[in-house]
């Protein structure tokens, strides 16, 4: 139990085993960032071992199960070193469990830490899984989390993906870009909306209300996946990784990946001259440096801007990224370009920032230098007023 008193779900089973349904051979999906909060060194998969939990067979997401795997590669199948257990990858060569690697399983358990973002994948490897599952008949365990970006609905951030033109493998169903659920909830969802032959359950969290973020957890942050080693880099995300369908860096390979977003050509005092961010979007902006390890422009100079957080509570990232992108493209009409960004999911890399913002409006919009890109206008962009309503039966948490 964290020093908030919040126990995961995985802590949960772990000190009593009967909240799983019974099964003799169980499949795991983790990854090396999956803790217990009683115990951020003890691994998510090592201690459902000790508790008795018969687990055969691993499965892991995007990076690995180390969590170390670089951003958008393919991942092999592979052996556990730490467990002995046989792993399948569920990014590269497929992306849901091969039917015969669940014939000979009784339950799938579903342990991988989220930041609440649509484009981090683990949510739709969790939708991969749950349809799977329920083509085989095989019951579904989400052993829940809490989302490190709070469970507040109001603070929802869209746009709401429009599946018929922007649907991939980041973003499968409609859902806007900061979701405010725990992924127990998004399965429960799905499970009601999409999937409703899934035989799923939810072990729920103890402790944890919809107000609390990461910091109110007083727990490590345990980084999940390479270019996400702090809760700070989480909350920027959902705005500055629009970023990646661009000509500008994001930061990774430096110490701060999503925090800063810049190019060698950027002028940070020209972009930040044009942008207009509300000071009730909870960011504060300023001009940096940065030499990122990785990306476009690895190993330059770059110039650019630093996103920092100022009340984490108010903070609107998807907001704040949006109005700095416009600020960008009108600071830069001539150097600013769309950009491709290749993954074993999208191995072209077309169309990505379509395929992050989920909608194809806002791209031409962003491009139109006749008029200024204003609050009001990413305002209407970023709505999410009806998300509320359509998830309510899903909710798990006050």
């Amino acid at each position: 139990m964290s020093g908030a008193g919040v126990a995961f779900g995985v802590d949960r089973v772990v000190r009593d085993g009967a909240l799983l349904p019974l099964a003799a051979r169980v499949g795991l999906v983790t990854n090396e960032a999956a803790r217990l909060a009683a115990d951020a060194a003890a691994r998510s998969r090592v201690a459902l071992l000790e508790a008795g939990i018969p687990i055969v067979r691993l499965f892991s997401p995007e990076h690995g199960l180390a969590a170390v795997g670089e951003d958008g590669a393919p991942m092999r199948d592979g052996v556990d070193a730490t467990t002995g257990l046989p792993v399948v990858s569920l990014y590269g060569e497929r992306f849901a469990p091969p039917a015969e690697s669940l014939a000979d399983l009784d339950l799938v358990l579903f342990d991988v830490p989220d930041v609440g973002a649509r484009f981090y994948t683990y949510a739709w490897t969790l939708s991969h899984v749950l349809e799977a599952c329920a083509r085989a008949g095989t019951p579904l365990a989400v052993l829940d989390r809490p989302n490190p970006l709070g469970g507040v609905l109001e603070g929802a951030e869209g746009p709401m993906l429009d599946e018929a033109t922007c649907a991939s493998f980041i973003g499968r169903w409609s859902i806007p870009i900061r979701h405010a659920l725990t992924l127990g909830e998004l399965a429960r969802l799905w499970a009601q909306t999409r999937v409703r032959e899934a035989r799923l359950s939810v072990v729920t969290c103890d402790g944890w209300r919809r107000d609390m973020m990461w910091p109110a957890l007083a727990l490590p942050w345990i980084p999940t996946s390479p270019a996400m080693p702090s809760f700070d880099a989480a909350l920027a995300y959902p705005g500055t990784c629009l970023f990646e369908g661009t000509n500008l860096g994001v930061g990774r390979g430096t110490a701060h990946p999503f925090q800063q977003v810049g190019a060698p050509w950027l002028d940070a005092a020209r972009v930040l001259d044009a942008v207009q961010l509300p000071a009730e979007w909870g960011m504060q902006l300023a001009a940096t440096s940065f030499s990122p390890g990785e990306g476009p422009y690895a190993g330059q100079a770059c110039h650019g801007v630093r996103l920092t957080a100022v009340d984490a509570r108010r903070v609107r990232p998807v907001a704040a990224g949006l109005a700095l992108l416009a600020a960008v493209v009108r600071a830069h009409p001539r150097e600013f370009a769309w950009a491709p960004y290749r993954t074993a999911a999208n191995p072209g890399g077309d169309d990505h920032f379509a395929r992050i913002v989920g909608v194809r409006h806002v791209a031409p919009r962003l491009l139109d230098l006749s008029s200024p890109v204003t609050p009001a206008l990413v305002r209407q962009w970023t709505a999410a007023t009806a998300w509320a309503g359509q998830v309510r039966e899903a909710l798990l948490y006050e």
